[in-house]
C-alpha cells in the first residue's frame, strides 16, 4: 500500500508537447532594390535635403536593417559587375565579370532560376539596360564592356519586363547613333519573340501585358519628362504587369545614377538620384503592403566617392560634405528589408551571402550553381 501511495505521489501529469515552431514565411514575390553607389552618407544627405535631419526616407521605415560587405573575389574594392554578380548568383567573382566565375564559367542567376520555376521576372534601371548591374541578372559575358553582346542575350533571356535606357545597343549599325558594329536589329528580334517594344512614358502606361522591352533613351535615361518615365513610374508599371500574371515574380530595380553623382563628386546629383530611388522604393513598399506575400530588400553594390557629411542645419537643406575619392570605396553599405523572410537579412552579411539568402527565401536555392548549358 505504501509503495502504491509513493508511486502515486511521485507521478506528475505530463505537459503537452511544445508546438513545433511555425515555418518561416515564404514570399511569393521578391523586389530587390539596388542603389548603385549608395552608402549611408548618401542616404543621410538625401534625408537632410528632402525631409530635414528629423525626417525619414521611405527606405528608413523598413523594419530590418543590416550591413553588407562588398569586396569581390580577390580585391578590397568592387566594381558594379562583381557586386551585382554576388547578389544575382550568390558567388564572388573578379571585377568586370558579368554573372561568370573567375574561370569564365556561366553562373545561374536568381532571375534565371525564377523563370525556370515559372515565376515572372523583371529588370528596371535608369542606366542602359545593358549596364553592369542589370546585365548580371540576365546575361553572361567575361567583361561588362560587351554591351552589344549583353543586348543580344537580353533579347533571348525571356525576362518579362525590361525597362531602362540603351536603345543604341539594340539597333543595327546603319541606324544613326547605333553602338553596334553589325546589322542585327534586336528590336525586330524582340518583337518576333512577342515583346511589346516601347519607347515613351505614354506607351509604358498603355501597354497591357508582358513581355515588354522599354528603351526610353539611346543610352542612359535623362531626367524624367513627358517622354521619359521616372524610376518610380517604371517600377509601378513593372509591378502592375508582373503582379497581374498572378504567378509570383522576382523584380530587380536599380537606381543606377546615384553612382555617377559620386564619381563626379556632384552632391546635387547624388541627392536627386537618391530621392528618385527612394520614391521607387516607396512604390515597392506600397505594393508589398497591398500584397502580404512580397519580400522587399534594399541595398547597394558599393559606396562611391567616400562621402562624409561634415556640416549643415537640421532643417530641410543640403548638408556640407567632404569627398575622399572619385571611385568606389570598400566601406560596408546598408541593407533594409521588409515582408516575409525579411528577418533573415539582419546583421553584417557578405554580398554573396545576400544573394544566397535571396534565393533561399524564394525557394530558388541553393545558389551558387553553374548554368546548365546542355541543349
Amino acid at each position: 500500500m505504501c509503495v502504491l501511495l509513493l508511486a502515486t505521489a511521485c507521478t506528475r501529469p505530463q505537459a503537452p508537447p511544445a508546438p513545433a515552431p511555425a515555418p518561416a514565411p515564404v514570399p511569393r514575390n521578391l523586389i530587390l532594390f539596388i542603389g548603385d553607389g549608395m552608402g549611408i552618407a548618401q542616404l543621410g544627405a538625401a534625408r537632410s535635403a528632402g525631409h530635414g535631419a528629423d525626417g525619414s526616407l521611405a527606405i528608413e521605415a523598413m523594419p530590418v536593417v543590416g550591413l553588407v560587405k562588398t569586396h569581390p573575389l580577390d580585391e578590397l574594392v568592387t566594381d558594379s559587375a562583381a557586386g551585382a554578380t554576388a547578389f544575382a548568383t550568390g558567388a564572388k567573382t573578379r571585377n568586370g565579370r558579368v554573372a561568370m566565375t573567375a574561370a569564365n564559367e556561366a553562373l545561374e542567376t536568381i532571375l534565371e532560376a525564377a523563370r525556370a520555376r515559372g515565376l515572372g521576372t523583371g529588370i528596371v534601371v535608369t542606366s542602359t539596360i545593358t549596364h553592369a548591374t542589370p546585365a548580371c541578372f540576365a546575361a553572361h559575358v567575361p567583361h561588362r564592356s560587351d554591351e552589344t553582346g549583353i543586348a543580344r542575350q537580353l533579347v533571348g533571356s525571356g525576362i518579362d519586363v525590361l525597362l531602362g535606357g540603351g536603345r543604341a545597343f539594340f539597333v543595327p549599325a546603319s541606324t544613326p547613333g547605333s553602338r553596334r558594329k553589325d546589322a542585327l536589329d534586336l528590336l525586330r528580334q524582340a518583337e518576333a519573340q512577342g515583346y511589346h517594344v516601347i519607347a515613351t512614358a505614354a506607351e509604358l502606361m498603355a501597354v497591357a501585358a508582358a513581355p515588354v522591352l522599354g528603351l526610353f533613351a539611346p543610352e542612359a535615361l535623362p531626367p524624367p519628362d513627358a517622354v521619359t518615365p521616372s524610376l518610380e513610374q517604371m517600377t509601378r508599371r513593372a509591378l502592375a504587369l508582373l503582379g497581374r500574371a498572378g504567378r509570383g515574380f522576382v523584380l530587380m530595380v536599380e537606381g543606377s545614377q546615384i553612382d555617377w553623382g559620386g564619381h563626379a563628386n556632384d552632391l546635387g546629383r547624388v541627392v536627386s538620384q537618391t530621392l528618385e530611388f527612394d520614391a521607387a522604393v516607396a512604390a515597392g513598399l506600397e505594393f508589398a503592403a497591398a500584397h502580404g506575400d512580397t519580400l522587399v530588400v534594399v541595398t547597394a553594390d558599393h559606396e562611391t566617392g567616400g562621402l562624409a557629411l561634415i556640416g549643415g542645419s537640421t532643417g530641410t537643406a543640403t548638408p556640407t560634405v567632404g569627398w575622399a575619392s572619385v571611385w568606389h570605396t570598400a566601406v560596408d553599405v546598408p541593407l533594409f528589408a521588409a515582408g516575409p523572410g525579411a528577418a533573415g537579412f539582419a546583421g553584417v552579411i557578405d554580398n554573396a551571402e545576400v544573394g544566397r539568402r535571396l534565393a533561399a527565401a524564394m525557394g530558388l536555392g541553393p545558389l551558387p550553381r553553374l548554368l546548365d548549358t546542355t541543349p
